[in-house]
């Protein structure tokens, strides 16, 4: 069963707040509910709008937003409402009752990485809330894509993220003969409204993420300040930058007394020709810079 956490997130409205999940709340679709009879299909906005503050609720793919009467300031009341959300999502109980709908155009275009051999197709929606890698068939068995994917001869990996999914290919095939293909397959699997990641699936590698800061609880156990900190700087400095590429970096470990950091490569950033450059001469002088004598080097594993 999926376990909840909710970030609370300021917006330009001061009288609307999004409280932001962890996992996908919607097939793709967004709602909006201004009263009580507006939200027959939806189970917890008839609940939040017992709530005697609570104007509209807004339903998205991975958040919540809602909207207050000046009765009340969102200071005084937005824990206990963040509080309430998560117990209802973890309760199991349906957040909409989504009927069937027609097909919805969705665009997939192809996307050329630093790693020859690692193509990123970018999809005009959000498709996960998290990160997956797929090294062959059988980690793929529980993800319908990946699984699809594998069927062809010449996919060699399968990284899929919030927005795209990165195909690693093996020699055999060009890049001119097969992405065409790959694009179809990937944009027809998400306009058929198929799942693309069982629920059964735990990314491997858990660490602080912006999703999950602010809940004590769900901070990795004996994480000292050095690795929060360079958690922290991967978060916001280096994940955007490697995501645009088709990949993704994970902190692993921190070595105190040999002062290294070990991070896992994924999608388009393992096994790339140029991640060793991009390592050392990025990743590991930034954190240098950063953290002074805290670090003396860091270490990639081929996710």
């Amino acid at each position: 069963m999926k376990e909840y956490n909710i970030t609370v997130v300021e917006t330009n409205n001061p009288a609307i707040l999004k409280f932001d999940t962890n996992h996908l709340l919607t097939n793709g679709n967004n709602y909006e509910f201004k009263n009580i009879d507006e939200a027959k299909n939806s189970p917890l906005a008839k609940q939040l709008f017992y709530l005697p503050f609570i104007k509209t609720v807004y339903v998205s793919g991975n958040f919540i937003g809602l909207e207050r009467f000046d009765i009340v300031e969102w200071a005084d009341v937005k824990d206990e409402v963040a509080q309430q959300l998560v117990e209802y999502l973890n309760s199991g109980e349906p957040v909409v009752i989504e009927e069937d709908t027609k097909k919805v155009p969705v665009t997939v275009y192809a996307e050329v990485t630093p790693n020859p051999s690692t193509m990123k197709y970018v999809v005009s929606k959000k498709i996960v809330a998290q990160s997956f890698e797929f090294k062959n068939i059988d980690e793929a068995k529980d993800a319908p894509l990946a699984l699809a994917l594998f069927q062809l001869p010449f996919v060699k990996q399968v990284f899929i993220d919030e927005n795209y999914v990165s195909v690693s290919k093996y020699d055999v095939a060009e890049w001119n003969d097969v992405s065409m293909e790959l694009r179809e397959l990937i944009r027809n699997f998400i306009m058929d409204g198929k799942q693309l990641v069982s629920d059964k699936i735990v990314p491997k590698v858990q660490t602080v993420s912006p999703v999950s800061k602010g809940s004590e609880e769900s901070e990795p156990i004996n994480l000292d300040d050095t690795s929060k900190k360079i958690i922290d700087i991967l978060e916001e400095y280096v994940k955007p930058a490697v995501a645009s590429d088709g990949g993704n970096i994970l902190f692993q470990s921190y070595e105190k007394e040999s002062k290294t950091v070990n991070v896992i490569l994924q999608g388009a950033c393992s096994g790339c020709p140029s991640s060793t450059f991009t390592l050392k001469n990025g990743i590991e002088t930034m954190l240098k810079n950063m953290l002074g004598d805290q670090v003396n080097e860091v270490v990639a594993v081929n996710g």
